[in-house]
């Protein structure tokens, strides 16, 4: 039995390239097809089997400005060869839900969610002043149009979170059973000891993480913030922080573990389809102060495992950092919170769903 995984594309070891890899665990015999693949950027867990790209690969720049090639997308997503294979899956947050399977052959899609760009955040992402913006909204509604016209593709939906099931019901009428993403709370371990007084935020730097509002949050506190990971939002970022804090490009795992055991909050001020980083900081023993919205409350009950902040803003995120100042935190309660999304419990929830879609 082959299966064939389809993954939006393969440039760096985000949130979802960790769920391809307990993927790759459970399925049998499996190919991998992307969009984009920059060889070195993600996990030899991933780079021991096969990979099979699009023709968008070869075009120029497209190890770092992928995302102008967007409009390509559909067709290139259509374009893979997925004859031979007994099994289609595919981990989509853009287009490789649109995969097509073979007549008769089971898909099974987990959803990171629907694109963000086409459905909820095309105004975070092209905020107004854009370049070509009105062209860019013309192009989106186009990607936005054809993700509706292939919802039916799936035989069965995965999300990630009851908040991108929600989505996934409004945006394309299907229903979808929420599996949380694996988290390694085997390697993210707490450690006895004091924290100290800085606040981390950890994630892609993109608009829609809102990193900015961390930053101003901070200040207003009075905290240093370390912000760990890489983006286009980088310069941006960097151009209004101020000397309390640290951008980290490219940490280890064992750093990053290092940061989670010694911060006092990890702070999470954008919308998260589910958020895989909350998670290894409770693991490790650290609160979590995050916008109420999306996958975040799937995973913190408040205020037992951290502050839940209702409203947008630095001043309303500044507050919620206070108010978690003052809490007392049980670290045992945070690590058992955490340990409902191990890895294990995830591979057994996918092999499950395969064996359904088989029947």
């Amino acid at each position: 039995m082959k299966t064939a995984v389809v993954h939006d594309w393969l440039n760096g070891m985000r949130g979802g390239e960790k769920v391809l890899e307990a993927i790759l665990e459970v399925v049998p015999d499996p190919t991998i097809f992307t969009l984009f693949h920059v060889p070195g950027t993600v996990s030899k867990s991933i780079e021991r089997f096969p990979i099979r790209v699009s023709a968008l690969n070869r075009l120029p720049f497209s190890r770092t400005h992928y995302r102008h090639y967007l409009p390509f997308f559909p067709a290139a997503v259509e374009a893979f060869d997925l004859s031979g294979f007994d099994l289609v899956v595919s981990s989509s947050h853009c287009v490789a839900k649109g995969a097509m399977a073979p007549p008769g052959v089971p898909h099974l899609c987990y959803c990171h969610t629907p694109v963000r760009y086409a459905w909820d955040q095309f105004d975070a992402y092209f905020p107004p002043g854009t370049f070509l913006r009105p062209v860019k909204r013309a192009l989106i509604g186009r990607l936005r149009d054809w993700d509706r016209a292939t919802a039916a593709r799936p035989t069965r939906y995965l999300a990630n979170s009851t908040a991108v099931a929600e989505r996934i019901r409004r945006h394309y009428g299907r229903e979808a059973v929420v599996s949380a993403p694996p988290v390694d709370v085997e390697f993210f371990t707490p450690v006895p000891g004091p924290r100290e007084d800085f606040l981390l935020a950890v994630g892609a730097l993109v608009p829609y993480k809102r990193f900015d509002v961390a930053i101003e949050a901070a200040a207003r506190v009075g905290r240093p913030l370390v912000l760990v990971g890489k983006g286009p939002e980088r310069a941006r970022l960097k151009a209004a922080a101020t000397s309390s804090v640290e951008i980290l490009m490219d940490r280890t795992p064992e750093e990053l573990r290092d940061l989670y055991r010694r911060c006092s909050f990890f702070v999470q001020p954008g919308e998260e389809d589910f958020g895989i980083a909350a998670v290894e900081a409770l693991s490790c023993g650290a609160p979590v102060v995050a916008l109420g919205r999306g996958g975040v409350l799937d995973i913190v009950d408040e205020p037992g495992t951290g502050i839940l902040v209702s409203e947008e803003g630095a001043e309303a995120f500044a507050g919620g950092i206070r108010r978690a100042a003052q809490e007392t935190f049980d670290y045992t309660r945070l690590r058992e919170r955490a340990l409902k999304f191990r890895r294990a419990r995830f591979v057994e929830d996918f092999r499950r769903q395969i064996e359904m879609i088989q029947r």
